[in-house]
């Protein structure tokens, strides 16, 4: 039965990636650090070359670095992020995407901002913090302010999607409610595909990208 909260998914992907190291022994093909090899494992898509850097842990980009994607395609996971984002800051993490197109709109986008900075408050709903962008606003907003880390879980099962941040549950919708979208938003339609890291054209940084893969499930 579907309903993962948040709290369980960060104690499942604690309990898997502290198992795996304890052990010393290589973890499970189905749990993955993202950035356990730095940027190996990702493709820069459009933007200037080198534009992403990795450091002491820290995956950061400035200026046009296009977005970063996976090599690897997933279906049904549970993605943990933490992200820090300055004044005025804005990103986004993409999922289910294809390489080519907007991947916001050809994939999903799970969004970034700052959103406290003076144009925040021009917003749509569905533009803020941890919302499905231009489909599902989050329920409440718990961002922080601009500098801090924050943390970030994105559960994706079939036409399920959660997003948490901070500790708290924001977005648990099912996708079947905005198929009137999938004109503007084919990504709606897509049940697998890249994970993306987008620039968008402010500083931003990232740690701690960590992966769960998921059955299927039943009826998606």
């Amino acid at each position: 039965m579907y309903g993962v909260k948040v709290v369980s998914v960060l104690l499942l992907l604690s309990l898997v990636l502290c198992a795996g190291s304890c052990a010393g022994t290589r973890a499970h093909a189905r749990d993955s650090d993202l950035l356990a090899t730095g940027l190996v494992g990702w493709q820069q898509i459009g933007g200037q070359e080198r534009a992403w850097q990795f450091e002491d842990g820290i995956l950061s980009v400035e200026g046009n670095g296009g977005w970063l994607a996976t090599h690897r395609q997933y279906n049904n996971f549970a993605l943990q992020v933490e992200f820090r984002v300055p004044p005025g800051g804005n990103s986004g993490i993409f999922i289910r995407a294809p390489l080519e197109g907007d991947p916001a709109y050809t994939g999903m986008e799970i969004q970034i901002l700052d959103d406290y900075a003076e144009q925040g408050s021009r917003l749509e709903p569905f533009q803020y913090t941890g919302s499905i962008y231009g489909i599902q606003a989050p329920s409440e907003r718990v961002s922080k302010k601009a500098g801090q880390w924050q943390r970030m879980v994105i559960v994706a099962r079939g036409v399920h999607i959660q997003v948490g941040l901070n500790g708290k549950k924001i977005v648990d919708t099912d996708l079947s409610y905005y198929m009137h979208l999938a004109d503007k938003h084919p990504g709606l339609l897509r049940k697998g595909g890249h994970i993306g890291l987008q620039s968008h054209g402010s500083p931003v940084e990232f740690r701690n990208i960590k992966l769960h893969e998921l059955p299927e499930s039943p009826g998606s």
